[in-house]
């Protein structure tokens, strides 16, 4: 293990770069009872872009968010905004067709575009950069599948080529190049969306977390702090917290990933990039605050089933430091996504026959283009007007050929969280911890999820997730309960940090341990 990683630390910041350099929200928690024409549940990049353009069309809003506006998901991306999603398209043209795969890339390719234009025109500066993206080959038996992608998106008229000179100093065999992509610091972004949705009949609540929806005519949304009745209602939450007629806990799986925020001797190349191969690599800059960062995400896995996630940290400081001179390593952070058995995100009615109540969920860790696209699709959809993109998005869809190894794969996985972990054999005694580590312990014959902090002080749970029963895991490097069946997460205290729960894990007490 290389010294600079070694030992209990991760050098950097425990923050991602995105809320450091940005002013935390204060928008109020829900008054009280409200009634709008739209409640959006979520107030990441998908909920924001839906709450103004639905507002921007003359519908009031109310956004309603657990903790703060752009502080989830989207806060800790790493902002790519292309629709270059790694190695997609020949994929979406054997699996969809030719018409479902365009429809993919023409919604993908607008949300760049819409992008751009919302920001020009409410003024939002959000260092909206245009820059090539490749997907590249990191050996020659991966080069074909790189050609055949570069292939694949050109007939979409994706403005697509193959290179063969990918400007990075690592060996490389080629890469698929797409032009007039973008990048941009997502925050800032939505921070400036979000203060042209909050006021004139509109609103944006934070601290006020959604625990239910009913769905009728009216809609009615219940909230710890009160209940805002709508026509429609968006649950844009990345997973949909209220699951009954979706099914969802069976169609996506959570995924983590880690971003290292370093600073570099060398000149970075005009580009933002990703390898073709596992483990993941994903490259790009950013310069503000500090200089200039080279962000280095990757070392992706199911959520709670990441081992010790420290080392996926490691990993990437491995990889950067094989490639680059590393100055130093500024910032760390994590991130989650969901994907979808089939690849591609589920953005319209929640089931069939639910004409009221929206779902955007699956955007596979290329939320800001999909997220966008879900806003479009979403406030087209709920004025009753036609979106030349919504049928391959439809969660109505099922399409068994294509999603049904990933679809027994996904549920092994739950019932594993549901009863393997159960079987599994835990620390017979909370002695066996030591200090800034926590597990699963036998306590008087009961499962107790303990951590113990640096002074020794004991932290005891219940380890039952409250979403569906899971058993939840220990993350090392973030130190939260992880629920590796749809991703909750909660802190030492039992606190939410990450949907779907809505319910906090129950305290035990172990004081006289």
């Amino acid at each position: 293990m290389p010294d600079h990683m070694s030992g209990e630390t991760i050098p950097g910041k425990h923050e991602s770069l995105w809320m450091a350099t940005t002013p935390e929200t204060g928008y109020p928690p829900l008054p009280g009872d409200l009634q709008v024409d739209v409640a959006i549940i979520g107030g990441g990049i998908a909920g924001l872009t839906t709450a103004l353009l639905l507002k921007e069309a003359g519908r009031s809003v109310a956004v309603i968010e657990a903790g703060r506006v752009a502080a989830g998901v989207t806060g800790h991306t790493t902002a790519k905004v292309t629709s270059l999603h790694r190695l997609i398209y020949r994929y979406l043209i054997d699996h969809f067709g030719n018409d479902g795969a365009r429809m993919y890339a023409d919604a993908n390719q607008a949300a760049i575009e819409k992008i751009e234009a919302l920001a020009r025109r409410h003024g939002v500066s959000c260092d909206f950069f245009r820059r090539p993206a490749y997907t590249f080959a990191e050996s020659d038996g991966s080069r074909e599948k790189v050609m055949d992608e570069a292939d694949a998106a050109r007939s979409l008229g994706l403005p697509a080529a193959f290179v063969d000179d990918v400007p990075l100093p690592t060996e490389t065999f080629g890469a698929v190049r797409f032009d007039g992509q973008a990048e941009f610091h997502p925050r800032k972004y939505l921070l400036g969306l979000a203060e042209r949705i909050h006021g004139g009949g509109s609103y944006i609540f934070e601290r006020t977390r959604a625990l239910d929806v009913k769905e009728g005519e009216p809609c009615r949304v219940a909230t710890e702090n009160g209940s805002v009745t709508a026509d429609d209602v968006v649950l844009a939450t990345h997973y949909p917290f209220h699951d009954g007629p979706g099914f969802y806990y069976l169609r996506t799986y959570p995924s983590r990933s880690y971003v290292l925020g370093v600073q570099i001797d060398e000149a970075f190349p005009d580009g933002m990039f990703i390898n073709a191969e596992s483990p993941t690599h994903s490259l790009r800059t950013h310069s503000g605050e500090g200089g200039e960062f080279l962000l280095v995400t990757g070392a992706e896995h199911r959520t709670g089933q990441g081992g010790d996630t420290r080392e996926h940290y490691r990993a990437l400081d491995a990889y950067i430091r094989s490639v680059y001179t590393v100055r130093s390593v500024a910032y760390h952070w994590s991130t989650q996504d969901y994907i979808s058995v089939d690849r591609v995100p589920y953005i319209g009615p929640v089931a069939p026959g639910h004409d009221h109540l929206f779902v955007a969920t699956g955007f596979g860790k290329w939320g800001m283009t999909n997220g966008t696209a879900a806003g479009m699709i979403l406030a087209d959809l709920i004025q009753k007007r036609s979106s030349p993109w919504a049928d391959v998005f439809a969660p109505s869809r099922f399409k068994p050929l294509t999603s049904a190894k990933e679809f027994v794969a996904h549920g092994i996985d739950v019932a594993e969280g549901l009863i393997g972990e159960r079987l599994a054999r835990p620390l017979s005694d909370v002695s066996a911890l030591s200090p800034g580590r926590g597990g699963i312990v036998a306590i008087d014959g009961h499962k107790t999820a303990v951590y113990r902090d640096a002074a020794g002080r004991l932290y005891a749970v219940e380890p039952v997730c409250s979403h569906m029963g899971c058993i939840v895991s220990w993350n090392e490097a973030e130190k939260s309960w992880d629920c590796p069946c749809h991703g909750s997460r909660y802190d030492v205290d039992g606190n939410i940090l990450h949907g779907p729960a809505t319910e906090r894990l129950k305290q035990r007490d172990i004081s006289d341990r």
